[in-house]
């Protein structure tokens, strides 16, 4: 594990003192967590732009025609 010198703003600070009480957990914990699901929804972004560029139209218009063409389900409507 490594060891990270931090300066954040003093409002800042009072704020994840605040929540990470709420949540009981420290505040090493908390940002450790936030920093994760940032990482996380970078990475996703990056990898949803790699697929979307290997996309096609026919390949996606020749699954979509095999869906039937039928009324949803009484459940399943909005």
């Amino acid at each position: 594990m490594s060891t990270l010198s931090l300066r954040l703003p003093e409002s800042l600070h009072r704020k994840v003192k605040e929540l990470s009480q709420k949540e009981n957990i420290s505040i090493n914990q908390f940002i450790t967590s936030a920093l994760a699901e940032k990482i996380s929804a970078l990475l996703t972004e990056e990898y949803l732009e790699k697929r979307a560029q290997k996309a096609s139209k026919t390949r996606f218009q020749k699954a979509l025609s095999k869906v039937p063409n039928v009324e949803p389900e009484e459940y399943d409507k909005l």
